[in-house]
C-alpha cells in the first residue's frame, strides 16, 4: 500500500507522503521539449504514449508519491463534442454548446471519443516507476464545468452576464455533466486510478445561498458514487470559504484546501485527512524561505493525517531544483 493510501486508509500521521498539483508539466524541460512539437493541447492529452510518458517525467526526477495522470478537466465537454482548444496566453477557448446532441449521447460514444486517457492510466500503472506509489485519476466538478461549459471560457473576468438566465438550461446540463463525470471516474478506476481527485477550481465564485444546488448536491452524489467503487476521493473546493461545512456535507476522503485559507483552523475543526495548503508562489522565491513555510505546514499538522501538497498547481516558472529541494525537505521531515 503507498503512503498516501495509509495517510487516507489508516489515518497515518507518521508518514509525510508528497505529490504536487500540477507536477507533470509546464515547469520541466523535458515537457516544454514535447509541447514544442505537439501544440494542441487537447490532442497531446488524447495521445496515450506521450500522455503517460509526461505524468512518469516528474516521478523520474523525484521522489514523489502518486503520479497524477497528465490530462485536463475539459476533457469531459470534449467527449461531449463540444469544441476545446487552448489559446497561449488566453487559456481555454470552448464552442457552441449544442444540448439536444448532448443529451443523445451514450457511454460508449463518450468512451470512445477520450479512450486514450484510460490507455494512459493503463501505461502508467503498470510502470515500474509508479511501484508502491497512487496512481490518481481526477476530474472536474460540475459546477466548475458547467461554468466553462456555459462561459465557453475560463471567468477569470467573471461569468457573463446573462450566465444564471436560462435555469431550466442549468438543472439539465448539470445533470448530463454528472451523468458522464461517474461514466470517466468509473472508466479511470477501471484502468488503474487508485485515487480520484474533484477539482472544483471556481467553487469560490458562489454566493452561500448558491453552494447547495451547484456545490454540495451535485459533489456529494460523485462522492458517494467513486466510495461504492471501493476507491477514496480527495476534493478541492477552490476558493470555499467554509471548508468544515463542506466537509460536513459531502464527506470526502480527503479535503484538498488552499493557500487563502488558514491551515491552524483546519487543523483544528477537521477531522478528516488534509492536503495541501502552500502557496505554489513560495517556489519562485528561495531555499530558506520554502524551507520555513512547508515546515509550518508540516508542523501544523504533525498530529494529523496529512498529505503535503501546494494550494494550487505548480507555476510554469518553477526552477525543478526548488521542486527536488522541496521533496527531499518534506521526506526528511
Amino acid at each position: 500500500m503507498s503512503d498516501i493510501k495509509k495517510v487516507i486508509k489508516d489515518k497515518k500521521t507518521d508518514l509525510n507522503p508528497i505529490w504536487i498539483m500540477r507536477q507533470a508539466g509546464r515547469y520541466l524541460p523535458e515537457f516544454r521539449k514535447i509541447r514544442e512539437k505537439h501544440t494542441n493541447f487537447i490532442r497531446l492529452c488524447l495521445n496515450s504514449d506521450l500522455s503517460a510518458e509526461i505524468t512518469l517525467q516528474p516521478l523520474k526526477r523525484f521522489d514523489l508519491d502518486a503520479a497524477i495522470i497528465f490530462s485536463d478537466i475539459l476533457i469531459l465537454p470534449y467527449g461531449l463534442n463540444q469544441k476545446v482548444e487552448f489559446v497561449k496566453n488566453v487559456g481555454p477557448i470552448l464552442g457552441d454548446l449544442n444540448f439536444n446532441q448532448m443529451s443523445k449521447f451514450t457511454a460508449n460514444f463518450f468512451t470512445e471519443r477520450i479512450n486514450p486517457v484510460y490507455k494512459a492510466i493503463e501505461l502508467v500503472q503498470n510502470n515500474k516507476l509508479t511501484e508502491n506509489k497512487s496512481t490518481i485519476g481526477f476530474v472536474g466538478a460540475p459546477w466548475t464545468l458547467l461554468v466553462y461549459m456555459l462561459n465557453k471560457k475560463s471567468p477569470k473576468q467573471g461569468l457573463k452576464k446573462n450566465f444564471f438566465e436560462d435555469k431550466v438550461l442549468i438543472t439539465e446540463m448539470l445533470k448530463i455533466i454528472e451523468k458522464f463525470l461517474k461514466i470517466h471516474i468509473k472508466n479511470q478506476i477501471n484502468s488503474g486510478a487508485e485515487i480520484i481527485q474533484i477539482f472544483d477550481s471556481w467553487a469560490g465564485l458562489l454566493n452561500n445561498k448558491d453552494l447547495d444546488k451547484y456545490v454540495y448536491n451535485p459533489t456529494f452524489s460523485l462522492v458517494e458514487f467513486t466510495k461504492t467503487l471501493d476507491v477514496p476521493v480527495i476534493c478541492f473546493p477552490r476558493g470555499i470559504k467554509d471548508y468544515k461545512k463542506y466537509c460536513d456535507i459531502i464527506q470526502p476522503d480527503v479535503i484538498c484546501i488552499d493557500y487563502e485559507i488558514d491551515p491552524v483552523q483546519i487543523a483544528k475543526n477537521i477531522k478528516i485527512p488534509v492536503q495541501g495548503g502552500m502557496n505554489p508562489k513560495i517556489l519562485l522565491t528561495d531555499k530558506e524561505n520554502l524551507k520555513k513555510e512547508a515546515k509550518r505546514y508540516l508542523d501544523i499538522f504533525k498530529d494529523h493525517p496529512y498529505i503535503f501538497n501546494l494550494g494550487h498547481g505548480v507555476l510554469p516558472e518553477t526552477n525543478p531544483t526548488m521542486m527536488e529541494y522541496l521533496v527531499k525537505m518534506v521526506k526528511d521531515y
